[in-house]
């Protein structure tokens, strides 16, 4: 049990010496927990939960009624978690005034990044932004696959024109982590960016969102 652990080496008490991020996922989780069973120390059992979502990367994912199907893992263990895991993100999510400047395809991919590349379903999204590249809005436009009937200009410019915005920057993502752009990508990119001369607001970039990776279709000179 967790009691015949010496003190020192406790989860909590080694955040407390050594700060957050010197303790490794168990033993994160272990403190998130706060307890294990009868049977079974609450560092055994975040370890348990760990081997059973193999990691992190299925776990953030993770509903109530998943995690409660492991024996040790009520409601309210599993109500912290998934507290924990949606305040991480909202935390991650949170843009300093300096980090909304977007001057490359490096920052423009940062900016949509860990809230695309997880999602099961394709999402088109725009970034407006002023006459100073920052980012004055962020919009979803379309869900659903990427193709040139769906993916309108009317209505990507429609919102630019209401916020005054200066230029445009899309993204989309490919639910298998594979951002290689497909032809239809390039044929939307095209079309929005000649609709986007006519109306005076420059597309400047395409980026299709992968795991953890990126392609900006102007790197690839299709703008």
């Amino acid at each position: 049990m967790i009691r015949d652990v010496p003190k020192e080496e406790r989860p909590r008490e080694r955040l407390l010496k050594l700060g957050p991020r010197a303790l490794s996922n168990q033993e994160l989780l272990s403190i998130i927990l706060g307890s294990g069973t009868k049977h079974e120390s609450v560092v055994l059992l975040a370890q348990r939960l760990l081997m059973h979502f193999e990691g992190l990367s299925l776990l953030k994912d993770a509903s109530v009624e998943e995690l409660t199907a492991i024996k040790g893992i009520g409601v309210v263990k599993a109500v912290n978690i998934i507290a924990s895991i949606e305040l991480g993100r909202r935390m991650h999510a949170l843009k300093s005034k300096d980090s909304s400047v977007i001057r490359s395809p490096e920052d423009g991919a940062d900016f949509v990044m860990e809230e695309m590349r997880d999602l099961k379903q394709e999402h088109f999204v725009v970034l407006f932004l002023n006459t100073k590249n920052q980012v004055i809005h962020k919009q979803t436009i379309f869900i659903g696959s990427l193709n040139a009937s769906i993916v309108h200009p009317r209505e990507v410019f429609k919102e630019a024109v209401k916020r005054s915005a200066a230029s445009i920057i899309c993204a989309h993502n490919h639910p298998s982590g594979d951002p290689t752009p497909s032809q239809e990508d390039i044929h939307v990119t095209k079309r929005l960016a000649e609709s986007g001369k006519m109306l005076g607001i420059e597309l400047l970039d395409h980026l299709v969102i992968g795991d953890r990776k990126f392609v900006s279709l102007k790197e690839k000179g299709y703008l």
